[in-house]
């Protein structure tokens, strides 16, 4: 033990007498932590509460019954099937409007409900107060925070309809009400009827069940299998899979700050190493103490990158919340949760990435002799041989990207392709940069060109990783902002066609629109009133959408179709055709003139495909149909929704008229342009975290290009000292040293934007159609990446900026040292 320590106690030494190095090692290490940590909190913190709300009518597991169509069914049916002997409980969800907020009704008979369910366990006094009048609603406290009310008080929901008294729940989602069932059925306009069943009791026999089920009821209802994972959570899997990919490069672009810093200090400790060697120790001992030491500093960096981390996620949580909400209507906690697992995770993955970071650096150091361990030729030669393994690596992973992009299926083999992709490159980077530089001094004619040149290919060794950081993160930028740039052009065209009429109008009722109707035929500056209809039904096991469309030429003009067959709109008219949405059609393999069954309360509705189109940002499958057709086969069906062609200057006038005469408020009257700007901001506020994460990537790589010139500065002397003493000032020297920078990331950015653009055709042709079901067009935005390569050679400059000034200050003597240490 007490050589143990001896040996740590030298090893330790270095540290104190190269302070920058220790930096650079803390700093990397934060980072990697940092980054990765925040991002593991927001998605612990989302799927905590996707488990919340899907657990307010029972623990994980249970299974529901829900009418075939996706409607609400009978309370009848509720009744007949708990007389014979079915261990059910009814449940009617809808959502209520509430101070402006939009929030998840959702009615529960707690008597028959099964244990474990969202809702606390009520005691005899609750039970009758939540059952009895006036009844409780029951809320998060934050929920209640959000709407001003206090424990007790009692709101009106949009349509004047008053709610009972409120309850806080700290079980509950944000989000979330949960009332009686009467109550529910009252609120929501739904008397006698309910949602669905949830089923109290496990299935083992799923197709015995279904038997059992139809000889009951009928073709009425379906069996929703119990899963293991959440409705929200299948929808969000790739928004969180995004994430923590982010989160993932940002720890790998913080472990090559580790990994350089690591190697330098080995390459340092050479000789310390070879006399401790000489003096006894062996090399297993040395490889212990020398874990030991990266351990000790993996735990210092990860408590404090666990606490940047905290911070991170702290800044992100409000637009990951508001993006989940916008995109999937997911409701978030606003207060960051963190749970022990979070900081165990921490912690391991700090030191588990520390000694993989250092892993390398000590099996070359002690896989060479003893008396070659301190020898540079020795080290070099390794280092050649490493490259030469290092470029068969690079070849491999371009191997896997081609066999993952030809036969994978899954999302994570999509994301494969991506991860393969950019490890290919990372690893092929250094080989290819120096063939640039042996070619750049092949063509140099001055002895001073020759030698900059040169010395860039003995400095590149060093600069490798850094530049390889540097490489990733800039292709991430590049793949990321091409991709959304494309989604921004294509989804602002793709409103225009969605967004036909001039001014939507959603009424409480389908009497109240009649009356609408009835009104604006009345006006004469009105050019067209097109009601619509929707509605839902449940294909495959799944929930699609039904959009009911008038046939009108505005429709026709505009309507984003991306495939046809003949003349779409007369058989959409005549109510034998039907559109559907693209990703449905992938997920169901359908095509345009394919027959399609849609399940409707009185049987099957056979259509043909006529169309695919675009519907972007809808994780749910969609499609149209002439609302007249909607209207007989689903009877229950909404229409509530009027699009109105008006003149711009009738516009305000009939906006405020409407207004006034059936007490619509700005949410339900709305123009075009409102519309079309309110779902921009949602787009834009989406990516806001994807547009952070690349910003804190990019960051990240410029100090690990920083404390990797830093880490080298004391070495370059032996290099610059001689050009010194022939008479090269040293502000000379310090240019030549940034102009050194400047080129190697220079050649870095040039070859990671094939590699970005690469990325981005793999996020859209690839990645989205595996995740959303749609593809997006490719585009190339020359300005985008020119901007991207002036900011890149910013950051060189700013990376540079401190190790210069200091070659540029530097004391004579300091250089003359450096020939009476000679070596």
């Amino acid at each position: 033990m007490r050589r143990a320590l001896w040996i740590l106690a030298v090893l330790l030494s270095h540290w104190w007498r190269h302070k920058m190095q220790l930096a650079t090692l803390l700093i990397g290490l934060i980072a990697a932590t940092a980054l990765w940590s925040g991002v593991q909190a927001i998605n612990q913190q989302a799927r905590a509460a996707y488990d919340q709300a899907a657990n307010v009518l029972g623990p994980r597991g249970s299974a529901m019954l829900a009418a075939v169509d996706g409607g609400r069914f009978p309370q009848s049916l509720f009744i007949t099937l708990r007389r014979q002997g079915w261990a059910v409980s009814p449940a009617l969800e809808g959502r209520v409007e509430i101070e402006g907020r939009s929030l998840r009704l959702i009615g529960i008979e707690p008597v028959t409900l099964p244990p474990g369910s969202g809702t606390s366990q009520l005691n005899p006094d609750d039970l009758a107060r939540f059952l009895g009048p006036p009844g409780q609603m029951r809320a998060a406290p934050e929920t209640m925070a959000r709407l001003r009310l206090q424990p007790g008080d009692s709101a009106h929901a949009r349509n004047g309809a008053a709610l009972p008294p409120l309850t806080p729940d700290p079980q509950l989602a944000p989000g979330v009400l949960v009332v009686d069932i009467g109550i529910a059925q009252r609120l929501l306009n739904a008397k006698e009827e309910l949602s669905h069943l949830v089923v109290t009791d496990r299935l083992e026999d799923l197709q015995q069940a279904r038997s059992s089920l139809e000889a009951a009821v009928g073709p009425r209802l379906a069996i929703v299998a119990a899963d293991s994972s959440t409705e929200l959570e299948q929808l969000t899997d790739s928004f969180h899979l995004n994430l923590t990919a982010f989160g993932l490069l940002s720890f790998l672009v913080g472990l090559f700050i580790v990994h350089s810093a690591a190697g330098l200090a080995f390459e340092q400790r050479r000789p310390m190493l070879r006399v401790l060697r000489a003096c006894g120790a062996s090399s297993r001992m040395l490889n212990a103490v020398l874990a030991f030491e990266l351990v000790a500093l993996a735990l210092a960096a990860g408590l404090v990158g666990l606490v940047a981390g905290y911070f991170i996620a702290g800044l992100l949580l409000a637009d990951v919340a508001a993006t989940l909400n916008g995109l999937y209507g997911a409701e978030l906690p606003g207060e960051l949760v963190l749970r022990p697992q979070w900081w165990l995770s921490g912690m391991a993955i700090s030191i588990l990435g520390a000694l993989a970071a250092a892993s390398s650096s000590m099996i070359k150091a002690f896989s060479l002799p003893l008396l070659n361990a301190a020898q540079p030729h020795a080290w070099h030669q390794a280092q050649r041989r490493w490259l030469r393994i290092q470029s068969g690596f690079a070849l491999g992973a371009f191997a896997v990207m081609i066999a993952l992009a030809r036969y994978g299926q899954t999302l994570d083999a999509g994301f494969g392709v991506v991860a393969a992709l950019m490890l290919g490159a990372a690893l092929l980077l250094p080989v290819v940069l120096e063939a640039l530089l042996r070619l750049c001094g092949g063509l140099a004619r001055r002895p001073l060109s020759s030698w900059f040149w040169a010395d860039c290919r003995q400095q590149l060794r060093a600069l490798s990783l850094a530049l390889s950081a540097l490489l990733l993160a800039l292709a991430v930028n590049v793949g990321v902002a091409t991709m959304v740039e494309t989604f921004s052009r294509t989804f602002s065209t793709w409103l225009d066609g969605r967004l036909a009429c001039d001014v939507y109008v959603t009424a409480t009722s389908d009497s109240q629109a009649l009356d609408i109707v009835r009104f604006l035929s009345q006006n004469s500056g009105v050019e067209a009133v097109l009601p619509s209809g929707h509605g839902q039904t449940r294909i495959a096991g799944q929930t699609v959408e039904l959009l009911g469309l008038p046939d009108h030429p505005r429709y026709r003009s505009r309507w984003p179709l991306l495939a046809q067959k003949g003349d779409p709109w007369s058989e959409l008219a005549s109510g034998d055709g039907a559109f559907i949405s693209e990703q449905l059609g992938q997920r169901l393999k359908l095509d345009v003139g394919d027959r399609l069954a849609v399940p409707t309360p009185d049987g099957d509705w056979w259509v043909t495909i006529v169309g695919r189109h675009a519907d972007y940002g809808n994780p749910r499958g969609q499609i149209a149909v002439n609302t007249a057709a909607l209207a007989r086969h689903f009877p229950g069906s909404a229409h509530n929704r009027v699009g109105i062609l008006v003149g711009p200057e009738q516009k305000g006038r009939l906006i405020k008229d409407l207004r006034q005469a059936f007490a619509l408020n700005e949410t339900t009257v709305t123009d075009q342009a409102s519309v079309r700007d309110e779902a921009l901001q949602i787009f834009h506020r989406t990516f806001a975290v994807t547009s952070a994460l690349n910003g804190l990537t990019l960051a990240v790589a410029a100090i690990a290009l920083l404390t990797s010139l830093l880490t080298l500065a004391n070495s370059r002397l032996p290099q610059l000292a001689p050009l010194w003493a022939i008479g090269i000032t040293r502000r000379q020297l310090a240019a030549i040293e940034l102009l050194r920078t400047l080129a190697l990331a220079l050649f870095t950015a040039m070859l990671a934007l094939p590699v970005g653009l690469l990325v981005a055709w793999c996020l859209v042709a690839i990645v989205n159609v595996k995740a959303f079901g749609w593809r997006l067009p490719f585009y190339v935005f020359p300005v985008q990446l020119l901007t991207l390569i002036a900011v890149t050679l910013l950051a060189a400059m700013a990376a540079a900026l401190i190790p210069v000034t200091r070659l540029a200050r530097m004391h004579p003597a300091t250089l003359v040292k450096v020939f009476a240490n000679e070596r």
